[in-house]
């Protein structure tokens, strides 16, 4: 008798948590597969203190292979699902194509960058979803912060010096706190770095920062971002975002060379094509994770609206608590559905939130009982490295090391600005030139140098693949994959080429929502 096959689609807090799970429990009775875009899970609540240097980048990824021996890990991104047939359809990170089949599918795609119809913020805007982006955004702060310094024009400098965040959500948050920080360690006792003032905005329409939090939180963080000289504006948002900065809707405009995209997620496109019931663009189940008409479909995570029983009528936020512990539901369900076991309905209980503020400050309210200082700092950490899967002595190792050691802030240039666009459905992927996600006839950007989205021509001998400031044109240097052999042969401004464009996908709801990725 054949192993019954089971595929997940998604290795985020959902999918990794059921798969460890399930491979736990069948003991090698079913055939348990895993697809994802990568070989890691990523903890994303720890992702701004990669952005700021705190962390190294594969101290927050935790290896599949390596914590998953009994799952089959397949690379590829899920493009298509049969519910009939009981395929998936997908393509690998070489551009091959590949169908599994399963006797139980579990839907655990994730969310991706949400974006609104503002001019602009798609093509100067990027997101904080994954850890390229996380990688950029360090390489860029520290690149406008040595180009400032080396610039005799005042506004010049103040330009390259401020660093606009829009969304005060967790994510929003612990960026602009840890940004604030990572920049001013980088002029202070800096001789000739002397007068100049690094400034990071926070912007949110909501009335108070982290509106999801409770008052008393939102209060310390709100407190501490502005004693570091963050410059927070409630109920303020950016109107329309161009090269050189972005008009505000209280009309003021900012120059800046930095726009941070921390509104908020949406559900990973993917399921919308189903043609099942929908949420807000989450596919809806019931309170055992299943979809209904379909007993060997699951889904979990932040694509599935799943009924909250603490409070009915309404459905569980798309948070990463939740999404760990639907996951271990999941597991039990999808074991049950098979036989072992008895289904389980998903109920939760508030545990509490932890928003890291950078240094020993913090908020937390564990268990309801509101902290703030170096002890919310913490429990804050004590909670990360408690939640984490692996990496935990390297994590505390990185923290130790920071506390006594100089930040160090230099430019690696792995990853460049076209390679991590805003609208793309795969924000944990660089984009490469001349790979299977590049899209023939797109147009390219065509900003000049330091502008907030730089043109996709990375220069020779620019480390972090600044555009050169006389190269309009939209091809990737000479030497890089799918680019063109002449250097000094920039294409006519406006022509159409192929780019490393992003996986474009329509945004079904346009509202604003906030994740919560750093709670307990």
């Amino acid at each position: 008798m054949s192993r019954p096959r089971i595929v997940i689609v998604g290795a985020g807090f959902a999918g990794y948590r059921t798969a460890r799970e399930l491979s736990r429990m069948s003991r090698g009775k079913a055939e348990i597969t895993l697809l994802n875009p990568t070989d890691y899970f990523l903890y994303l609540p720890l992702l701004p203190q990669v952005a700021a240097g705190i962390l190294e980048p594969r101290r927050v990824t935790v290896s599949l292979s390596g914590t998953l021996p009994r799952v089959r890990l397949v690379l590829g991104e899920a493009d298509g699902l049969d519910l009939d047939a009981r395929t998936v359809r997908y393509a690998d990170p070489e551009g091959g194509t590949g169908t599994l089949e399963y006797d139980r599918l579990v839907l655990a795609a994730g969310s991706v960058n949400k974006l609104l119809p503002i001019p602009g913020v798609a093509e100067h805007a990027h997101g904080f979803r994954g850890l390229p982006e996380a990688l950029y955004l360090r390489d860029h702060v520290t690149r406008q912060v040595e180009l400032a310094a080396g610039t005799e024009d005042p506004k010049s400098c103040a330009a390259r010096c401020t660093f606009v965040v829009v969304g005060a959500g967790y994510t929003g948050t612990e960026v602009a706190a840890h940004g604030q920080l990572f920049t001013d360690s980088q002029v202070r006792k800096h001789p000739l770095r002397e007068g100049m003032r690094p400034r990071w905005m926070l912007l949110d329409i909501a009335e108070r920062v982290m509106p999801e939090m409770d008052e008393r939180l939102s209060r310390t963080a709100d407190r501490v971002l502005r004693e570091r000289g963050v410059d927070v504006r409630m109920g303020t948002s950016v109107k329309e975002a161009t090269p050189n900065g972005v008009l505000l809707t209280d009309g003021e405009f900012v120059d800046t060379h930095t726009l941070v995209w921390c509104v908020g997620v949406r559900p990973d496109p993917l399921v919308e094509a189903l043609g099942l019931p929908m949420e807000r663009g989450r596919l809806l189940v019931d309170p055992h994770l299943g979809v209904p008409g379909r007993p060997e479909v699951f889904a979990c995570g932040d694509a599935a609206a799943v009924p909250d029983l603490e409070n009915p009528g309404q459905y569980t936020p798309m948070t990463a608590q939740h999404a760990w512990r639907q996951g271990k539901t999941c597991a039990h369900n999808v074991a049950a559905s098979l036989g072992v076991g008895e289904r389980r309905a998903y109920r939760h209980g508030d545990l509490g939130f932890v928003v890291d503020l950078g240094g020993t400050k913090a908020a937390a309210n564990p268990f309801g009982v509101p902290l703030s200082g170096p002890l919310a700092g913490a429990v804050t950490r004590g909670y990360h490295l408690a939640a984490m899967p692996g990496n935990r002595v390297r994590v505390a190792a990185d923290w130790l090391l920071d506390a006594v050691l100089p930040r160090q802030a230099v430019q690696l240039g792995l990853v460049r600005s076209w390679s991590v666009p805003l609208d793309t459905a795969s924000p944990e992927l660089v984009r490469v030139p001349g790979g299977p996600e590049t899209k023939a006839g797109s147009e390219s950007p065509q900003n000049p140098e330091g502008e907030m989205r730089q043109a996709p021509e990375p220069a020779r001998n620019q480390p972090g693949g600044e555009p050169a400031r006389n190269q309009p044109g939209g091809q990737p240097a000479r030497n890089q994959p799918g680019g063109q052999p002449a250097r000094n042969q920039p294409q006519e401004r406006g022509a159409e080429h192929p780019t490393p464009g992003p996986v474009k996908r329509t945004d079904p709801d346009m509202n604003p929502e906030h994740p919560s990725e750093g709670e307990a």
